[in-house]
């Protein structure tokens, strides 16, 4: 009896995965046998609509020009399937995703740690990283951490934060002011966009 159960719990399973097919993220598309639907709207290797046709007949089809038939829109009613060469359209969207990744411009967030009784020269070494990121294009976060007693004088780490924002301001704007979060003062800082 409990043989009985798995066999049917398998063919669930099998069921469930030939139906629906699993489409894993580098095939973004069902084509040709793998597509189930009794009739599909139907756009030729020129662009040119065909109309709504049975799926075998689609089929044929793309296998006389030997092309392939690809659902474009499998969520439509009936689905969307166009002739096409599928492999030199994965090959082409793969080096249009290559293009804008390389223009694409990646903001890291740099964190400077400051002290509520920083020295002065501190500062500038401090400040002189500040200026760098921000001219790299890089987001950069302010931090002072209170320790001890040193949560009771707040408005000395607000001054401390306020300083290096004014002493930037030519390069970065304020995204997010000096804001006390437990016992740590965060400042985030913006670069200003080149134009």
């Amino acid at each position: 009896m409990g043989a009985s159960y798995v066999h049917t719990f398998l063919f669930f399973l099998y069921n469930i995965f030939w139906r629906w097919q699993v489409i894993s993220k580098d095939q973004q598309h069902q084509i040709n046998e793998s597509i189930r639907a009794r009739e599909v709207r139907l756009i030729d290797a020129n662009g040119d609509q065909a109309g709504i046709v049975a799926l075998r007949d689609a089929l044929q089809m793309a296998q006389e020009q030997n092309l392939d038939l690809v659902n474009i829109a499998p969520q439509a009613k009936p689905p969307v399937c166009r002739i096409m060469n599928y492999g030199k359209f994965r090959y082409e969207q793969s080096k249009k995703d290559k293009e804008t990744r390389k223009n694409q411009k990646i903001v890291q967030l740099k964190e400077v740690r400051l002290s509520a009784s920083i020295e002065e020269n501190d500062v500038q070494t401090k400040l002189k990283h500040v200026i760098k990121f921000l001219e790299h294009g890089d987001k950069v976060k302010l931090s002072i951490r209170f320790r001890g007693r040193q949560i009771t004088h707040q408005e000395l780490g607000r001054k401390v934060l306020d300083r290096v924002a004014q002493e930037v301001k030519e390069l970065a704007d304020v995204e997010r002011p000096a804001k006390l979060e437990g016992r740590q003062m965060i400042m985030i800082l913006n670069p200003k966009q080149q134009s």
